[in-house]
Formats: structure tokens, sequence, C-alpha cells
């Protein structure tokens, strides 16, 4: 007697029609255990199915999943829906064929927007995982409001982010073969209202041997991290699209349309879930429950990355200010991102910015990497002029490539100090230059200022 269930015993098989491959997929993991798909062939399907606990979900070589209709998640977990978690998922040699069907609107489920989702899931995994055209709206893979995530293998090519995190902690991005217009990597803690269905810190993790591979055209970076902050609702509070509030004890978000246009709030959201048009007209949706008033990223441990794809930025921790999201509440904390590594670096690109930060961030590292006339840039988010911490960066073990180009500038109103330790610079007769407000407090390899004094 087999221990797993064989889908195609359901009727989900190659050559059946794709409504009915729906239904036969969804019974089998109804079932829950271990289901197995092991007939070669492309397998089409016109909506949506779910997946719940404690359930493994394998699939054979020669098998594809081809999206056969616009339609929202191609897989979503049960969970997702009730905001329940579901724990010990397991997905593996999933190949997913879009098949130039990308996400209908509006989302199921408000900011959750992949093909593979997963909002409230613990000890996940997803590996051996494929999709070589993805459509230029919905994400690939999006996990938020999670614990103990491990994704391995991947293979991801298209328009739209490859692996989208919201809010969670405890994770590892291992393996991955990236060539996509938008970010490979979205570590979005804060976000667009319509980009992740929940906020919070995005924390311990581990991304490692990843390779951005080039393309032509480009937009984003090789890893977004976005953070945020928020108020308590007070009256005739101005708010706009994608701004978040703090009320009774939850957390909503003004679901608007994306214009820059601006609004009085004059009354408190206090529904319990879904979205309400209140007696001043804006639209509010219940995100979360929720007393935090901040959201940021911290201890992240970025570890043989190969940057191939021509960019102008790959790290960026950002907050934003446009007509989709300003990530600061005007008066509301500067959220802080915190203690970032940054380990065997590969830059094989022309990538002018390695990091770029208005966002406020403690302790970055960079340690055993290769740049290549990269800098790193800290810029000022508006309002926040004089309100950010020190930031302190540790270079160690890394080599320096070109020369007398700008290694470092921060702009006025923040301030970092830096240690260059243990490093080498190919070019030993050319400085590097910092401009700003950098202070460096010890480098081995020659550094010129161009604009203020070096601390020694």
């Amino acid at each position: 007697m087999s221990n797993y269930i064989d889908a195609a015993d359901f009727g989900f098989l190659p050559e059946a029609e794709a409504e009915k491959n729906v239904i036969a997929l969804q019974l089998a993991l109804d079932y829950g255990g271990t289901i197995r798909v092991d007939r070669p062939g492309t397998y089409r399907l016109n909506d949506t199915v779910t997946i719940g606990s404690n359930t493994s979900l394998e699939f054979g070589e020669g098998v594809f999943l081809q999206r056969a209709a616009c339609y929202s998640y191609t897989l979503v977990n049960k969970g997702a829906f009730t905001r329940t978690y579901d724990r010990n998922i397991k997905i593996s040699g999933m190949k997913l064929v879009c098949n130039n069907f990308d996400q209908s609107y509006p989302q199921k489920i408000p900011g959750l927007n992949a093909h593979v989702a997963f909002f409230y899931v613990t000890d996940l995994v997803i590996r051996d995982f494929q999709c070589l055209d993805l459509p230029h709206k919905g994400f690939c893979l999006q996990i938020c409001t999670f614990e103990n995530i491990r994704l391995e293998n991947l293979r991801i090519e298209g328009m739209k982010d490859a692996v989208h995190l919201g809010n969670g902690r405890r994770f590892t991005i291992r393996h991955g073969i990236f060539r996509t217009f938008d970010d490979p990597i979205a570590l979005n803690a804060y976000d667009y209202s319509s980009s992740n269905p929940q906020f919070g810190w995005i924390e311990d993790g581990i991304i490692e041997d990843c390779h951005d591979l080039d393309q032509e055209s480009t937009t984003g970076f090789f890893c977004r991290m976005l953070a945020g902050s928020w108020r308590e609702w007070f009256p005739g509070m101005e708010v706009r699209f994608s701004d978040l509030v703090a009320s009774r004890g939850r957390i909503y978000s003004v679901n608007t349309k994306p214009d820059g246009m601006s609004y009085h709030s004059f009354t408190p959201p206090m529904h319990e879930g879904g979205s309400v048009t209140l007696d001043d007209g804006i639209v509010w949706r219940m995100v979360q429950d929720d007393t935090t008033r901040d959201c940021a990223i911290r201890n992240i441990h970025f570890k043989d990355i190969f940057l191939r794809k021509k960019r102008d930025c790959a790290f960026c921790m950002l907050l934003e200010l446009n007509q989709y999201a300003r990530s600061i509440y005007p008066g509301a904390a500067m959220p802080v991102i915190q203690d970032i590594i940054l380990e065997n670096i590969f830059i094989a690109n022309s990538i002018p910015s390695l990091i770029r930060s208005n966002a406020a961030c403690s302790v970055v590292k960079v340690i055993n990497s290769v740049i290549d006339r990269s800098s790193v840039d800290l810029e000022i988010y508006p309002e926040m002029f004089g309100k950010y911490p020190v930031a302190d960066f540790l270079f160690s073990g890394t080599t320096f490539r070109g020369g007398n180009y700008p290694l470092m500038h921060c702009e006025s109103g923040r301030t970092v100090l830096v240690n260059i330790q243990n490093s080498i610079a190919e070019s030993r007769n050319e400085p590097f230059l910092v401009d700003g407000t950098v202070e460096v407090l010890g480098s081995d390899i020659k550094i010129t200022r161009t604009q203020t004094k070096m601390t020694n």
C-alpha cells in the first residue's frame, strides 16, 4: 500500500480540461498527506487551488502546471482566507507556465498578489520551483505573515518580483537563479496597499547562492527593503493612498486611488475586517490587529550573491514617497533597518550603487566581497532631516576595483561612520573618494575626501 496519494486517481491528467483539473487537484489536496503528480505532461488550470496544513505536493519530472485563464492565485494556502495559520506545507518540483495569463483584479485577498501565494503560514518548504514566463502584474512567490520558511532551488524569469515577502521571521532563500525585469527579491515590511496584505517586521533571514542574470531592460533592485511608520488616528488628519493608521488596537490602510490626492479624515476606522467607506468618503481596509507603529528589516545575511545584471542599484533600503505610498506619515517615528550583512558579493556588470538608502540603517557589514566601481549612497527622506541615527558601515576582506570613484556618499542631515579593514584596492595608486557627512574611522586603502574633513 503506497503512502502517498496519486492525483491522477482523482482525474488530474494532462489531457483533462482545465476546469476538471482544478476540481481533481483540489479533491486530492483536501485529503492532506503526500500528493504526487507523476505523469509527464502539461496540466491546464483555470482557477485557484488551495492547500492546507500537513500536506506535501510533489511533482515529477516533465510535469508542468499551465495557467489557462486570467484568474487569481494558481496555488494559495487555505488559511489565507480566514487568517488562520497553516502549518507544515511542502511543495517540490513545481514548474509553473503562466502562458501570458496574469493576475486578475480585484484580488481575492487585498494585497496578496502572486501566482503562488501564502498568507498566515509556518513551516513552509518550497523547493525545485520553476517559472520562466512571469507576466507584468502578479509576483511569482509571495509569502506574508509567516514563520520558518525555506525556499530552495528556484529558477524564475519574467517581468515582476520573483520572491516577495511581507512581515515574518526565520526564513531562508537559497540557490536561486533569477532573470526578472523587477526585483528578484523584495523584503517589504511596509508596502503599497495593493502589494501586501499585512505589514510588520521582516527578521532573521538568510539569502544565499543567488544569481541575478543579465537582460536588456530592468527596473528595481536585486533586493528591495522597504520600511515604514504610522500614527494613531486623529480628527482631521490628512491621508492618501496606502497610508497606515492605528485605531482602537488595529491597523488600517487607506484604499483610495493611487493618484497622490489627499483627504481629510474625520471619522475613525473601527470595523473588524474588510474594506469600509466611511461618512467622509475615505475607504479603509482593516489590515491587522496590532499596536506597533513601525516596521523594517533586521538580522538579514546575504551570502554568495552574483550580480550579473546591469542595475542602478543592487541593494536598496527604501522609504517610499510617491503617488503609491509614503512610508512615513508626517510626525511618525523613523523606522530603522538593522544588522544587514553582505558577504561574498560579486559584481559582474555596471551597478553604480551597491547600496542606496534613504531609510535609516544602523549596522551594515560588507565582507569578503568584490566591488567594481560601485558606491554606497545614503540619502535623505523629506521631513526626516537630522532625525537619522548614526549609521555604522564595515568593509572587511573586500576587493575594491577601479579607483578614483566615489566609494561612499552621505547627504547632509545624517552621518555614517566607516571602517575599512583587511581589504585590497587593485588600483593601488588611485584613491577612493568619499564625500558628504562620511567619517572614516580607519582604512587600509587610500581614501580622499572631496568635501569635508576625514576623521582619522
